[in-house]
């Protein structure tokens, strides 16, 4: 990791991490109060295979503030020829809107997912020359500050009910916002990777 670290400094380039998440319309299960004796039951549509891909990175770079940048995909059910979830060609625009709003070369470490690995994806990051690829090591979620991001946003839809697709989205999409409009929270995630991000 401190190799990656050194790239990015290197190259005066933004550090980004990323994850992919899904949520169905079946809420995560959280903790909520209730009368003794009696447990709260929170009834809601959970049927079929609706439901949200979603894909962030975290960006840091030394002196600037970090920065979430996210894309949604909704799979709304069996249909033939329909993707489930993002294609290598949303991960390639993914980063380029992120190439765009940072302004600067991106230094990108995601895990071994298959579409992150193809061929196709191979081709992709090599048509831009602002790219640097690394894989995260096996079975290391815990070095990417994303996975943080994904348990922040479960944890705020326990317990609520969503009976639409459309519903889900709206919540997802607000969750997702507020985070990126609270950079102490973006910090903390990178910071409880135990990993230095300042340069040397």
């Amino acid at each position: 990791m401190a190799r990656h670290k050194k790239t990015a400094a290197d190259l005066g380039a933004w550090l980004c991490f990323e994850d992919e998440a899904g949520q169905g319309l079946r809420p995560p299960k959280g903790r909520t109060w209730g009368r003794r004796g009696h447990t709260p039951v929170v009834r809601v549509t959970a049927a079929g295979t609706k439901r949200i891909s979603m894909a962030a990175l975290i960006c840091t770079k030394s002196g600037h503030r970090a920065r979430l940048i996210y894309r949604i995909h909704l799979d709304r059910g069996p249909a033939k020829g329909r993707r489930k979830g993002f294609t290598e060609t949303d991960y390639a625009r993914l980063l380029d809107a992120a190439h765009q709003q940072l302004g600067g070369p991106i230094v990108l470490v995601w895990d071994n997912l298959n579409t992150h690995v193809s061929r196709t994806m191979r081709e992709l990051i090599d048509a831009r020359l602002w790219l640097t690829v690394y894989q995260l090591p096996a079975y290391a979620p815990e070095f990417n500050p994303v996975e943080g991001v994904w348990s922040h946003l479960k944890r705020s839809l326990a317990n609520l009910t969503k009976h639409s697709l459309d519903q889900l989205t709206t919540l997802v999409k607000n969750r997702l916002k507020r985070m990126q409009y609270r950079p102490g929270l973006i910090d903390g995630l990178i910071a409880k990777t135990g990993l230095d991000f300042q340069p040397p």
